[in-house]
């Protein structure tokens, strides 16, 4: 009966792992949302660390999150890192190229709560009255990451987030453009 049990156990392991080698080697997960406020608005707010931390969601999951900024204040080379608890881990973000009023990305190192990188573009296009701001974050789906996938979804992980960071950033910026 053990015997049986470990097999079955072992065939399990084994087609997790089969599974897992066949999902794709990138990740990928964006929304969007068009704000009332105009590129250069919106754009100032995502090339400032310090700007961002202020409607970052993630900043929000732990009021006791210790932030450390280095490098120039704004655009290419300025570098936000934390440590937090559990839901927010520990890592840096780098700005590695900005566009005014088109494009900020970043470069992503994550130390925990596992380690990792990827890129982070916010991408600001009018449209209309308003700009569209998107926020795409892509990488390398390691292994680890593929097995992981097989049990939660990185944009139901993500994504959500992603949307209230967007609808914070509307808040402000429209906030900021009606004054």
């Amino acid at each position: 009966m053990l015997k049986k049990i470990l097999l079955g156990l072992v065939a399990v392991i084994a087609l997790i792992l089969i599974v897992a080698a066949f999902q794709p080697n990138q990740f990928s997960v964006q929304r969007s949302l068009v704000i009332a406020a105009p590129p250069a608005v919106l754009f100032d707010q995502v090339n400032d660390h310090r700007k961002f931390a202020v409607w970052n969601p993630w900043m929000k999951l732990d009021p006791n999150v210790k932030t450390a900024y280095s490098g120039p204040a704004t655009g290419v080379g300025s570098v936000a890192s934390w440590q937090g608890n559990r839901e927010v881990g520990a890592g840096s973000a780098t700005i590695i190229e900005s566009k005014p009023g088109e494009l900020v990305r970043q470069r992503m190192d994550w130390k925990e709560p596992m380690e990792g990188a990827s890129t982070v573009d916010f991408i600001f296009k009018p449209e209309g009255a308003g700009t569209l701001v998107t926020w795409h974050m892509y990488g390398p789906n390691s292994f680890v990451g593929k097995v992981m996938c097989l049990f939660m979804s990185m944009d139901k992980m993500v994504g959500g987030q992603f949307e209230v960071g967007l609808a914070n950033l509307k808040a402000i910026a429209e906030g900021g453009a009606k004054k």
